[in-house]
């Protein structure tokens, strides 16, 4: 098998941004609340790392303003959004800049760690960093999960083609 040259073209940023926006994912909000001060952003870039301990990865782009404070406050909380949080993942998207106004869009609740998380979420983890690495422009924050709050009903906001969708929840219907 051939390995791929350095010479070789590459993808460029224009073809990955559209490839990668035929990918759905789930829209969160992910918060922090520590020393450093309280802050909060628009993601998709989430997913499980590992089970055994209970980890998940949030990728920040290193160039936000926010970037240091996650990283100072050591601790972050991911909110997954139902389909009526789409005005709210607008505000933590940049819609504002003021991180009060932000918050003042939702109701809030404290965590053991300090974070708050949105208290309709359809599930909030609560994270310590456990650590980060920058690659290329973006930091990706490992967190430790030690607590996760679960909305029992709702449907899931999702991304796909540059637009904010949600499909139907169909709890118990699994196989039929």
């Amino acid at each position: 098998m051939d390995t791929p040259s350095a010479k070789e073209p590459s993808v460029s940023k224009t073809e990955f941004r559209n490839a990668m926006a035929r990918v759905c994912a789930p829209v969160n909000v992910i918060t922090t609340r520590g020393p450093a001060g309280r802050g909060g952003f628009t993601a998709t870039a989430m997913c499980s790392v590992t089970d055994e301990p209970p980890m998940l990865l949030v990728c920040m782009n290193s160039m936000s303003a926010q970037c240091d404070l996650f990283l100072r406050n050591g601790r972050f909380c991911v909110n997954v959004l139902s389909h009526d949080h789409r005005d709210l993942a607008g505000h933590f998207a940049g819609r504002t800049s003021d991180m009060e106004a932000r918050y003042a869009h939702a109701r809030w609740e404290d965590m053991p760690s300090g974070n708050q998380a949105l208290h309709d979420a359809m599930v909030s983890f609560d994270c310590v960093l456990a650590d980060s690495r920058r690659v290329g422009t973006h930091h990706i924050l490992i967190g430790e999960v030690v607590g996760i709050r679960v909305r029992p009903d709702g449907n899931a906001l999702l991304y796909f083609d540059r637009d904010y969708v949600h499909v139907p929840t169909r709890i118990g219907s699994f196989g039929g």
